[in-house]
């Protein structure tokens, strides 16, 4: 490891710690040549993630712009932004683990209603209307009937009503 300050190629370690909840390591280091001391960070590298679009296009896994997809169907819903940041990351971890790198957006879609079905109908019903491209009310009417029998019976009526 080449210190910021000399340059210097050899260091010693004083610290090490998980960071990034366990996905990296932490070092405090010490240049063996001017004392200088500095941080450094371990990850694992990983692989690119290739989504395939409905239009057949392809572009790299953006975990920004899946969290901007959530933030946008959990808007005025209560849930906190750190915990659809778990979201993503658990998603992101479900693809990392996959023996292909490349996954359709409609299996990233189906990831992120069933994490959704979980923590919130509301942000569930407002992403799948996007995801799925509604066209009407009976696209609703469907999605809540199947989140109902999913749910078995404890849909909220109270929640159904805020929908949209």
């Amino acid at each position: 490891m080449q210190c910021p300050s000399c340059q210097h190629t050899d260091s010693r370690v004083l610290e090490s710690r998980a960071a990034d909840s366990g996905r990296s390591v932490r070092r405090r280091r010490e240049c063996l040549n001017c004392e200088f001391r500095f941080t450094t960070y371990e990850r694992v590298e990983t692989v690119p993630i290739t989504v395939v679009k409905r239009n057949s296009s392809r572009e790299t896994f953006n975990r920004v712009k899946l969290l901007h997809g959530l933030l946008r169907a959990c808007e005025k819903t209560g849930l906190e932004p750190a915990r659809l940041e778990g979201v993503v990351d658990e998603i992101e971890l479900q693809l990392q683990q996959r023996s292909g790198k490349e996954v359709s957006s409609a299996e990233i879609g189906e990831l992120v209603l069933q994490q959704l079905s979980e923590i919130s109908e509301v942000a569930y019903v407002r992403f799948a209307s996007v995801y799925r491209q509604f066209q009407g009310v009976s696209d609703f009417v469907a999605t809540l009937e199947g989140l109902h029998k999913r749910s078995g019976g404890r849909l909220h009526k109270a929640n159904l009503a805020t929908v949209g």
